[in-house]
């Protein structure tokens, strides 16, 4: 028998079509054009009101099939909110809202629940999709609360979330919002710890529900460099170089030795959520946090999943590494007594780091070994390069054969064959073919009103995601590590296992 509170409104119109096929009069002749039923939009809340999420907020908010009902963030208004541009999320908001003079008395970049609730309510009350349909049609307007847990207890009729948070709190508020049946969308990582991650897919699995990591995109200059190695371009492939300028935040190898007072409007202790308390001090926050091995994961998890997900998914590697090397900066500091003194880093991610994964063959996968370069660090120029008088970019990503080479962007964009006379010879031209991109929310949007799973779900991405945490544990580890990722067990070194959890977590926060 059919289970209806599961059937969605477009399965039983399906089954019942032709009961009502005299009788339904179209949505667009009773709503106008361009009108979306409200049966049909996704109401939406945001956990997360910091520059990301308000940045998105401005193009997310004007498409017609989403309602943003309801936001959330331990932030009540502006406390120090870093940004890449000090007036770029101000002026968009104000386009947004036809105001120029919006934010004018602001202290500082945008952010905070109460912006978030304002920008919602001000849109709604009187532009675009939300004319006639804001609070003076008699909706209650945009709630907004500080902690997420209150949310998802106080909006049952929310459909869906939106998380943009820092990445310790990222499995907690997904498994929440997934047990109480709200499809997900989030920002990467899944997680900031294996096995975080590892109960978060397998929570997206056992619901079914839709999710969707905002970091998916598919770009067809993968398929277009395994199209040339399994014709033979470079023969065997043994390795894929990938490297970043990254981190773009300062880096700190030890905790602030001095707190600082608590702004006001800022609940510290919503913020810790599941991270053991510790006095608030502003280098954890906002868009300093991912360089702690605490709150964040590091560039590797920040940028890595952008680059490395369409890798994964073109070359078949559906299985974590076997083995994970990590070589980082290290930090001297003058002592009291004037000594030089090395740091001993227990806390943060190197300033600039090399990681090795070394992956088995498995079904239609070669074996390879995967190289990470951040902070400045990236592969010597091949002798390829130097045969056509150039040298690697700043960030880029490169596959090393047996008989060759390939070099491409960091995305892989613009691949050609090494050196120019070979690409020549092999393809018949210099240039490679055209790119395709595909990304954005109408992949997520479709997907949850279709009832189906994003290409770009938590369970695509899981072993990438699992990839690049690793990262953190060889890097604590100190040395090379041999994992197992069917029992999820480092093997070699007595007691590395707990790097792959957080280990103690706060009363009422655990996974």
């Amino acid at each position: 028998m059919t289970d209806l509170k599961k059937l969605n409104r477009r399965q039983f119109l399906g089954m019942t079509g032709s009961a009502f096929a005299f009788t339904v009069v179209p949505r667009h002749v009773l709503g106008g054009l361009n009108y979306v039923a409200p049966s049909d939009k996704i109401t939406l809340g945001l956990i997360g009101c910091g520059t990301q999420q308000l940045r998105e907020l401005t193009s997310l908010i004007t498409d017609k099939r989403i309602r943003v009902v309801s936001v959330c963030d331990p932030v009540k208004h502006p406390t120090g909110y870093l940004d890449w541009s000090p007036y770029g999320i101000r002026d968009s908001i104000r386009g947004l809202l036809g105001d120029k003079k919006w934010g004018e008395d602001l202290p500082g970049i945008p952010g905070g629940r109460d912006t978030g609730k304002e920008v919602v309510d001000r849109y709604y009350s009187g532009q675009g999709q939300g004319q006639g349909q804001g609070q003076s049609a008699g909706n209650k307007g945009c709630t907004a609360y500080a902690d997420f847990r209150e949310m998802l207890d106080s909006e049952p009729d929310m459909t869906a979330v939106k998380i943009i948070t820092p990445d310790h709190q990222h499995a907690v508020q997904a498994i929440a919002a997934m047990k109480k049946g709200k499809h997900v969308i989030m920002h990467k990582p899944v997680a900031n710890r294996v096995y975080e991650a590892r109960v978060t897919v397998e929570t997206a699995r056992q619901t079914g529900l839709t999710t969707h990591l905002l970091a998916w995109s598919y770009r067809s200059q993968y398929d277009v460099v395994k199209k040339w190695i399994d014709e033979g371009a470079i023969g065997t492939l043994r390795e894929v170089h990938n490297w970043s300028y990254r981190p773009v935040w300062p880096q700190w190898p030890e905790n602030p030795s001095e707190p600082k007072p608590v702004p006001d409007g800022f609940d510290w202790d919503l913020w810790l959520g599941p991270v053991p308390d510790r006095p608030y001090h502003p280098d954890f926050t906002h868009n300093v946090y991912r360089g702690w091995y605490d709150f964040g994961a590091g560039s590797v998890a920040d940028m890595g999943i952008y680059s490395l997900w369409p890798l994964f998914r073109t070359f078949g590697i559906n299985t974590p590494p076997v083995s994970i090397e990590a070589l980082g900066t290290t930090t001297n500091t003058v002592t009291p007594l004037n000594t030089c003194q090395m740091v001993n880093n227990t806390v943060s991610f190197p300033h600039s780091s090399i990681l090795r994964w070394k992956f088995e063959p498995e079904t239609g996968a070669p074996g390879l070994d995967l190289f990470w370069y951040d902070g400045g660090m990236k592969p010597h120029n091949p002798p390829e390069m130097e045969a056509d008088n150039l040298e690697l970019p700043r960030e880029g990503m490169l596959f090393a054969g047996d008989e060759g080479k390939i070099i491409g962007g960091f995305h892989c964009e613009n691949p050609r064959i090494i050196p120019r006379e070979k690409m020549i010879s092999f393809t018949g031209s210099e240039d490679p073919p055209e790119d395709r991109i595909e990304r954005g929310t109408d992949v997520w949007i479709n997907a949850v009103l279709k009832g189906e799973q994003s290409p770009g779900s938590f369970q695509d991405v899981e072993v990438c995601n699992e990839t690049t945490l690793l990262a953190a544990v060889a890097l604590r580890a100190g040395r090379k590590i041999l994992y197992d990722p069917e029992s999820m067990v480092v093997k070699n070194i007595p007691g590395a296992d707990r790097f792959l959890y957080r280990g103690e977590y706060r009363k009422g926060w655990e996974v």
